[in-house]
């Protein structure tokens, strides 16, 4: 489903204050990025394009309070992208929904980006593709101290907090299974997914664990 002329949507704008940790609501699940932007494209609504997915159940979710929950997550991360880039994610294949997808949370989910381009790609700058439990812990304990609403969270909601980003992270194709939490590795990005995330900001090119000297300057 396409829409015959696109509109300028405006994006969210972070709040340096806060980290959205919201995002416990769902994984980076590109299959259904998918079908909440081919809604969007439709209609070239974000409200009747979350009216159509509610009543239809397209996310084909258990129950309404479920439906909301996880259509309100996707439908915020997807409303960071540019149009090329929800292109993409209504039209590519798997591999490029995946990368897509992922630059909707790196987007949208602070926590999550700089977890990727501060701890992950400083491991692959010193040749270490190992995520132990101790980076991420360093990471959390770090970020609780200018973040104080990482601090407040419960022990179970710690928890949920780091299995969701190391899931989306596997997703992503930026951790693969072995020792400790995983392997790191840097996802390979097709032309199409590439020319999407630098004619936008190239800065997100770090959510891929792409090195400063690759990332070319705007």
């Amino acid at each position: 489903m396409m829409a015959a002329k696109m509109q300028n949507h405006s994006k969210p704008s972070r709040t340096p204050s806060g980290f959205n940790l919201s995002f416990t609501a769902a994984s980076l699940r590109p299959e259904l990025a998918r079908i909440v932007a081919e809604h969007y494209l439709a209609v070239v609504n974000w409200d009747l394009a979350r009216q159509r997915i509610l009543s239809s159940n397209a996310l084909q979710c258990r129950s309404p309070a479920s439906a909301i929950r996880l259509e309100r997550e996707i439908r915020q991360r997807l409303g960071t992208l540019t149009q090329d880039q929800l292109l993409l994610a209504a039209e590519a294949n798997a591999e490029e929904r995946a990368a897509i997808a992922w630059l909707a949370v790196c987007k949208s989910i602070q926590f999550a980006f700089e977890f990727a381009s501060d701890v992950l790609r400083e491991k692959l700058a010193s040749h270490d593709a190992v995520l132990r439990l101790s980076d991420y812990e360093a990471y959390f304990e770090n970020k609780s101290t200018f973040h104080p609403e990482l601090a407040r969270l419960t022990t179970s909601s710690k928890s949920k907090v780091r299995q969701v980003l190391l899931r989306m992270l596997a997703e992503a194709g930026l951790l693969t299974s072995g020792t400790a939490l995983g392997a790191i590795q840097r996802p390979a990005l097709s032309p199409s997914v590439m020319r999407a995330i630098t004619s936008d900001s190239p800065h997100w090119l770090a959510g891929f664990l792409v090195p400063d000297s690759e990332i070319p300057s705007r």
